[in-house]
């Protein structure tokens, strides 16, 4: 597999595979899914490597795209839904 170039995450960091979110990471902060969208974007993983090493489904991938790209990292935080009483 070719590696690209130069993949510049959305903290301004270079990525690599070394430096991508733990494989089971069970908390995604904005940050994070900004992180794999970039890095399947730039070709560091593709749709299908990302979603196998993170346990995510394409759809679910594809809509953290979609809102990073609309919203940037506010597009990408979790909504704490208010209590049911």
């Amino acid at each position: 597999m070719n590696e690209p170039r130069l993949v510049i995450g959305p903290r301004g960091n270079v990525l690599t595979h070394d430096n991508l979110p733990p494989p089971h990471t069970q908390r995604w902060v904005a940050w994070r899914k900004a992180e794999i969208v970039t890095a399947v974007r730039g070709g560091l993983l593709s749709l299908e490597e990302a979603c196998l090493r993170y346990m995510l489904t394409a759809d679910e991938l594809q809509s953290w795209s979609r809102a990073y790209a609309r919203h940037g990292l506010n597009g990408l935080k979790a909504l704490r839904l208010p209590d049911r009483a």
